[in-house]
């Protein structure tokens, strides 16, 4: 019987650890971001501009489809995440698109792609702060 139960413990020891070390998380969106400046008249270039200007200096290809839209493009190794940044002179929204090699399911995609998500957020939040 004691036997046993250190299988059990070693079974649910070896379960905790593999579970702590999966790459997989629910996918992060950025939702309609209040756009906050410190110009009070921020015109819709300038917003663009500061989006533009802070995926940019993160690493993310940047591309003006259309007013009020930016499509970002991220290749890191093998990895591409591709999001659309939706933006208005109020709030600005960053939405998965598509990736490679990120293990994405329909629902959750590798852990390190929010991450690279929250970075594009806060560099957004920076650029804007300094209109």
């Amino acid at each position: 019987m004691r036997s046993f139960n250190r299988v059990l413990m070693f079974a649910g020891l070896v379960l905790t650890v593999f579970a702590a070390g999966c790459t997989i998380a629910p996918i992060y969106n950025v939702p309609n971001a209040p756009v906050s400046t410190s110009k009070p008249n921020a015109n819709l270039d300038d917003v663009g501009k500061a989006i533009v200007r802070a995926g940019t200096a993160l690493g993310w290809n940047m591309q003006v489809t259309k007013p009020g839209q930016i499509l970002g493009t991220l290749n890191l190794r093998s990895h591409e995440a591709i999001v659309d940044v939706n933006y208005s002179q109020t709030s600005y929204s960053i939405n998965y698109k598509d990736s490679k090699n990120l293990n994405y399911d329909g629902t959750n995609i590798h852990k390190n792609y929010n991450g690279w998500i929250q970075n594009l957020d806060r560099g957004i939040k920076a650029q804007l702060s300094l209109l």
